[in-house]
């Protein structure tokens, strides 16, 4: 299994026979060198989002149309482009569970917020959400934008990810100090990736509190855009 950082909260998970696309924002992304696009987007069979924001779905329609592939999320947003756009979507809803190129891709709950920008201001885009994400022997939990959630105790214990995918850059989401209190309290990661940080001066720019307040022997790894981490 190889997971490539594009950046901000986006990434390309490639497990068994998918290529996943998950929160691609690249367009405006001050992290992503905008010449290796097509080294992002390549084979990519599936592209998933978590919620509607901007930063996380803004270039989901244009990768979609553009490599021909299904767009994945919450049925409400979904549907929605759905009326307005010809697209192949596949909506579902927290506790659904998808397969995609042999992986299972489960919905579970996050705690944060989900809209577009319309013209007469926010648009509704259904609700926010986290994956669990099986296959090649082993789980990966995308939290997606969320704080602490006393739902983490009962996801940690169903479905034991092994590899942590933490959005803790503060200010919109959890900080790293609150990111590691909530993986040594209801997971037992053998790995954690932090994202959502180094994008802007207002977010977290390093990870050092996550690594200091996680227990010994949890491998803690700082992505770099398109350098991939093989697990």
């Amino acid at each position: 299994m190889k997971i490539t950082w594009l950046g901000h909260s986006g990434f390309r998970i490639e497990i068994e026979d998918a290529v996943l696309l998950i929160d691609p924002w690249l367009t405006g992304n001050p992290m992503f060198p905008e010449a290796r696009r097509a080294e992002a987007l390549a084979g990519a069979t599936h592209l998933l989002l978590t919620h509607g924001h901007g930063d996380h779905a803004g270039d989901a329609l244009a990768i979609a149309a553009e490599l021909r592939i299904p767009l994945v999320g919450s049925y409400d947003l979904i549907n929605f482009w759905g009326t307005q756009h010809k697209l192949d979507g596949i909506g579902f809803n927290r506790g659904g569970t998808l397969t995609l190129g042999g992986a299972r891709v489960t919905m579970v709950a996050a705690s944060h917020s989900s809209s577009l920008q319309g013209a007469d201001g926010p648009i509704y885009a259904g609700h926010e959400a986290g994956y669990m994400i099986a296959g090649a022997g082993h789980t990966v939990y995308m939290s997606g934008d969320t704080d602490i959630m006393a739902d983490m105790e009962w996801m940690g214990e169903l479905h034991g990810p092994d590899i942590g995918i933490l959005s803790c850059g503060g200010h919109f989401t959890m900080d790293m100090a609150r990111a590691a209190y909530a993986a040594r309290k209801y997971f037992a990661f053998r790995t954690v990736i932090p994202c959502h940080y180094r994008t802007f001066p207002l977010l977290e720019q390093n990870a050092s509190a996550l690594r200091a307040g996680l227990p010994p022997g949890v491998q803690v790894i700082e992505p770099e855009v398109l350098e991939p981490i093989s697990i």
